[in-house]
């Protein structure tokens, strides 16, 4: 999408009219180190928003994802590039998301039939609003896709235990799907907060109203609910496999101390004792 197309013009102050922006999410990283853009030309701060050199605004976030405001493609990929030195464990794949916004005072806000965002104006609280949204939903979607590779890898080993009684698995590789599971947690309720009211709402319940609406419309509870359920299910699993693995592990063990002590008793009984 070429943003050039539109007539909007985000890089202005707070209560600009426009006719029509771009909203693209990116995420980036585990974790965006922000503190080195605060001495930027800083709109907000709960989230980070910064106007761009060039055109547009970015709204940036400390567990990996940058929301920018109709920002040329070119101006784009540069300020990506110069965010690559504070990025923490950078994904392989970056991943994004787009919205188109339309301005209409009169209109109620919503998200119309093709899927763009109807706001009365545009100011820099909205667009924090608008980008918590986007970012949160960027999050969920790449949280997703991760527990589903971890399904994928867990139900041959639960298939496995039906139809034969037994896992295959070892207890290393279950060690490491526990801790992948308790580290999607931690990142999830530690750092992208996603069941959480934003700050910005506490300090402007006016936009409230709007956020929830951008809530509900990406579904962001219900999809952050599915994960928890999700997650719960795959922790029990690895850890039932884990407990049959080392329950063999030890029962193994015990065999073999048996063995040990009946091949003595047998070796004591059939070697003939020396007198001297």
């Amino acid at each position: 999408m070429n943003n050039r197309q539109n007539h909007a013009k985000v890089g202005e102050t707070q209560g600009a009219i426009v006719e029509t922006a771009v909203a693209r999410a990116w995420l980036l990283a585990e974790r965006l180190d922000t503190r080195s853009l605060e001495r930027a030309a800083v709109l907000g701060t709960t989230p980070l928003a910064v106007r761009l050199p060039k055109n547009g605004i970015a709204v940036l976030f400390r567990y990996g994802v940058v929301v920018l405001f109709n920002t040329d493609p070119s101006v784009e990929a540069e300020f990506l590039a110069q965010l690559t030195p504070l990025l923490t464990d950078p994904l392989a794949k970056r991943e994004n998301d787009f919205v188109r916004l339309r301005v209409d005072p009169g209109a109620d806000e919503q998200v119309d039939a093709q899927g763009v965002i109807v706001v009365h104006e545009i100011g820099i609280e909205r667009l924090q609003a608008l980008a918590i949204v986007l970012a949160k939903s960027l999050v969920l979607s790449h949280y997703e896709l991760r527990l589903a590779a971890v399904f994928d890898r867990i139900d041959p080993l639960a298939s496995g235990l039906a139809r034969r009684g037994r896992s295959i698995a070892r207890s290393a590789a279950l060690t490491r799907q526990i801790g992948k599971v308790l580290l999607i947690q931690h990142r999830m309720v530690g750092r992208a907060e996603v069941s959480e009211k934003p700050e910005l709402l506490w300090e402007h319940p006016e936009l409230e109203r709007f956020y929830t609406r951008l809530a509900e419309e990406y579904e962001l509870r219900e999809r952050d609910h599915a994960l928890d359920r999700k997650l719960d299910v795959i922790s029990r699993t690895v850890e039932s496999l884990l407990s049959l693995v080392q329950s063999n592990s030890n029962l193994r063990v015990e065999w073999y101390i048996v063995a040990l002590i009946v091949v003595e008793l047998i070796l004591s009984i059939f070697t003939p004792s020396r007198w001297w």
